[in-house]
């Protein structure tokens, strides 16, 4: 598949509006609040923050809530906090998807822009094994990376239990897998209008043959997931597998551009090619990519 060209994410110009829902607005007087903060809620840490707007104006600041310390394993919790003024007061911490002394996090949620269901993909591990063991593949399958969906219909006031999709979206060969992160996006123009799509990240094991050398980074791979029917069934997308060691494309997210394509923005991960982002587009909503092109800015 076509690797991810090197570019520079021009942030203004990409983190347009996502989704198709209204604004939130301030009360005046409001400069700026706080909807989590370390040591309070019950959590050490919080971390891998995601917001959206529903469509009646209220704004949705996820998290993962970390029990016990600032660390990426472990117990961790995805919380969620809702706002009616725009990001000015909050009201109560919730959990949406509990660990259970397990990891759950990397929150990608998205508002449906046909129905106004809020969704949110997440994903899972053993609370037990670290992603070192996950990407050298000393863990068994239940305890690797998974990926869940869950939905609400009541702006965000309770959602579904998380639903297992690993096997639609996460080819056997995989080991690591990263949601986002941030949030996913509804596509909002062309033939794929209302599509879900949600930009990730993998890595891969070695290919057969190849020793497995410790050096996990040299498989990292980006990708996306999609879904055209408001989250109900979810396909895999484009798929950045070139695994040269050169350029590592690893945490990413997504906006639609003017002309209806889409950009992908991803960190480059202990690659040796200099600089430090990857980018890529896509003309058909994340099912492919572009190709390399030559940096510049959308």
């Amino acid at each position: 598949m076509t690797p991810l060209s090197r570019a520079l994410l021009v942030a203004a110009a990409v983190l347009a509006p996502l989704t198709a829902v209204h604004p939130a607005r301030s009360e005046p007087g409001c400069a700026s609040s706080v909807p989590y903060t370390a040591g309070q809620g019950g959590y050490d840490t919080y971390r891998v923050p995601a917001a959206v707007v529903t469509g009646r104006g209220t704004v949705l600041a996820f998290a993962e809530g970390r029990h016990d310390g600032a660390g990426d394993s472990g117990d961790i919790d995805v919380v969620l906090r809702r706002s009616t003024d725009g990001g000015c007061t909050w009201g109560p911490l919730t959990v949406v998807a509990a660990g259970r002394g397990d990891t759950r996090g990397n929150p990608a949620p998205v508002v449906d822009p046909r129905t106004g269901t809020v969704v949110l993909v997440t994903t899972y591990n053993s609370g037990a094994v670290t992603e070192a063991q996950i990407m050298r593949g000393e863990v068994t399958p239940a305890q690797s990376r998974r990926v869940f969906v869950q939905r609400s219909r009541d702006d965000g006031r309770h959602f579904t239990p998380p639903r297992d999709i690993t096997a639609a979206v996460k080819p056997p060969r995989w080991r690591w897998y990263a949601t986002g992160p941030g949030h996913a996006l509804a596509v909002t123009r062309g033939p794929h209008a209302g599509r879900l799509l949600v930009p990730a990240d993998h890595s891969a094991a070695p290919p057969p043959g190849s020793p497995d050398t410790g050096q996990e980074s040299r498989y990292y791979g980006a990708h996306a997931l999609y879904s055209d029917d408001g989250g109900r069934t979810w396909r895999l997308g484009f798929v950045d597998d070139s695994y040269d060691g050169v350029t590592n494309a690893n945490e990413t997210s997504a906006a639609q551009l003017p002309d209806g394509r889409m950009y992908f923005s991803a960190r480059d991960q202990n690659g040796s090619a200099p600089g430090n982002r990857l980018g890529a587009w896509s003309s058909d909503a994340g099912e492919t990519l572009d190709g390399p092109t030559p940096p510049r800015a959308p």
